[in-house]
């Protein structure tokens, strides 16, 4: 935890003599897969950043945003059982590199804080390729994983990011 608030401190201080580019809000649908496949029928996310572009085509910057995997009902020995959701808070750098004037390719990476009860949280990651439909509206693909203790909480999603 305290290597990724020191990136985040680095990222963050070393910005200040970069272009600001702004903030940038989405939304996102997913599908969960992995171990949480099984216990999860969907997932939904916020998704909030903000970038500044340290070359042309590339941006870094922090994100934050609010993760909910819905949890589905299961069938255990003959009874049906009704398992809890789970909620995450990712805390993380990310950034992006332009391959042309409509798509990026991007990643997040930092710790997803756990919301519900008995969730620690764990490792955060998520590879993105983006599709710029507009000057602020894109169409976000991804890839997004959780390493906790004793498995991994993975999605993939599906949204819109829109730029301010």
């Amino acid at each position: 935890m305290r290597k990724l608030l020191f990136i985040i401190a680095i990222a963050f201080i070393s910005s200040l003599s970069m272009n600001a580019q702004g903030f940038r809000a989405g939304v996102n649908l997913g599908l969960p897969i992995g171990d949480i496949g099984d216990f999860s029928s969907f997932n939904v996310g916020v998704d909030l950043q903000y970038l500044w572009e340290v070359n042309d085509g590339v941006e870094v910057g922090v994100t934050t945003g609010y993760s909910h995997f819905f949890g589905k009902e299961i069938d255990i020995l003959g009874t049906t059982v009704k398992v809890d959701d789970v909620q995450f808070i990712p805390i993380a750098a990310t950034g992006s590199i332009n391959l042309s004037d409509e798509f990026s390719l991007g990643a997040d990476i930092g710790y997803a804080l756990g919301v519900n009860t008995g969730n620690d949280g764990g490792f955060y990651y998520r590879p993105k390729v983006a599709y710029g439909i507009s000057e602020a509206i894109d169409i976000v693909a991804s890839y997004s994983g959780v390493s906790v203790t004793g498995g991994t909480i993975n999605a993939i999603t599906l949204g819109v990011n829109f730029g301010f």
